[in-house]
């Protein structure tokens, strides 16, 4: 087995588990230096051993985390979580919807230099080859519940307990999320997390009320599912501006994708807000450096995530003061357009233009022939300027409206961006025409997004 990379931060991805779990274990990197007890209990995986078997090549001494969201509403037994809970307090369907998709992925780059850390949202819809799976072409989000599967068929005759096969496929179904991941990108996952639905809601319960940003208002009403009709919908209403959460509300926020303009995609950007808004609120409040509200978290965090068995505790202190200080920017990788294919709604990409970005955004040479095509028009973005954030220049990537009957309606126009000026902006960042799914979501404050 190769020897463990002592890179600057192998234990960065810890702090980084999830969606909101990022937040509040990215809070507490700080004092994880001095106070190793707080590592004791979480639960370990071994899946990244065999995604490092095909993994790309390292170009520099950097790290990347994936942060896994898992839409799951079962417990880590196997077990179907309380339907009074999922069903009546969140509103997140029963034990049979989500199945174990992984709805939320994302890749954070911490250079080695200690610099900007760089956020890289993968749309869960994104139609890609999967590696580890089925080796077929599927939705990205996918790959993790089709090897789990597979694993779980194959080992149901050897007689183990159902938490151990529970363990056991799930494990099959990181380690081709891993391997499909790294295979689109084209770099490899050094560390990884994975939070399930009632990890979030717990976290959440942790730290609320949270505070969040809405360009516009919105009203999500809840549409039940049956035979004839696909139902769905969070129950959130908000107006435009600043709200206050709770942790049921926190869920709802992150969750919704219907009644919005781009559906999935404006998902994704009110999950890398959430992160913002959560760091941002225990910083203020002064959580980070309490040794005792910080225990308090983790003892929550401990029982709901999962993170990989590779980490070096003591590489992480000298990031930390760039993942709590708003020193991270949040993109989305951009698609070409949707697709429906075999009856489900697919976001179609340009695999080779996902790679050249991914490599140009992390600060690796892109070969001359490799360069990315002329960028489209860019246009001035339109938010509250008493919460806006910066945002880094971008261009839009345009892409085919999907059909109107679909839940899933409008085209992924993202939205519209201008250079960042002021306090905070970053003048160094990466060239302004990489094209991205929407603005980026800098830290350090609370982000409005739609």
């Amino acid at each position: 087995m190769a020897e463990p990379r002592t890179g600057p931060l192998t234990v960065a991805g810890r702090v980084l588990a999830g969606t909101l779990s990022v937040a509040v274990l990215g809070a507490s990197g700080l004092v994880w230096y001095e106070y190793r007890q707080l590592d004791s209990g979480m639960v370990k995986s071994g899946a990244l051993a065999e995604a490092r078997k095909n993994a790309p090549p390292h170009l520099d001494q950097s790290v990347n985390l994936l942060l896994i969201g898992l839409d799951s509403r079962k417990d880590m037994d196997g077990n179907d979580l309380p339907k009074e809970f999922v069903e009546e307090e969140l509103h997140a369907g029963s034990s049979e919807i989500g199945g174990y998709n992984t709805n939320a992925l994302i890749v954070l780059h911490i250079p080695a230099n200690g610099g900007k850390v760089t956020a890289l949202s993968v749309p869960r819809d994104d139609y890609v080859q999967t590696v580890g799976a089925d080796g077929k072409m599927h939705k990205i989000k996918e790959a993790y519940g089709i090897a789990k599967g597979a694993a779980e068929q194959k080992l149901s005759g050897k007689g183990l307990s159902k938490p151990e096969l529970e363990r056991q496929s799930r494990e099959a179904g990181r380690a081709a999320t891993l391997q499909t991941v790294q295979s689109f990108l084209d770099i490899p996952i050094d560390h990884f997390a994975e939070v399930n639905l009632i990890g979030f809601y717990d976290i959440a319960k942790a730290v609320e009320p949270i505070q969040v940003c809405l360009n516009n208002r919105v009203d999500d009403p809840i549409v039940a599912r049956t035979a004839t009709r696909e139902g769905g919908g969070t129950g959130l209403r908000l107006p435009a501006g600043v709200s206050s959460l709770d942790a049921r509300q926190a869920l709802s926020f992150v969750r919704q994708r219907h009644h919005l303009k781009n559906g999935d995609l404006d998902r994704t950007h009110r999950q890398q807000a959430f992160i913002s808004s959560v760091v941002y609120k225990l910083k203020q409040d002064g959580v980070v450096g309490d040794l005792g509200r910080l225990q308090r978290l983790f003892d929550v965090v401990k029982k709901d995530v999962v993170i990989d068995d590779r980490w070096n505790v003591l590489d992480f202190a000298q990031q930390a003061p760039n993942l709590t200080g708003g020193n991270v920017e949040f993109n989305t990788l951009p698609i070409t357009g949707f697709k429906n294919i075999g009856g489900q709604e697919v976001n179609t990409v340009d695999p080779g233009q996902i790679k050249r970005i991914v490599k140009q955004l992390f600060g690796h040479e892109v070969p001359p022939e490799a360069a990315p095509s002329a960028p489209a028009e860019q246009v001035a973005p339109v938010v509250p300027a008493a919460f806006a954030v910066p945002v880094a220049t971008r261009t839009t990537t345009p892409a085919a409206p999907r059909s109107t009957h679909s839940p899933r309606t409008g085209s992924p126009s993202a939205s519209p961006e201008a250079p960042s000026t002021g306090p905070g902006a970053d003048p160094t960042g990466p060239a302004p025409d990489l094209p991205m799914q929407g603005p980026a979501v800098r830290a350090g404050g609370i982000p409005c997004v739609d």
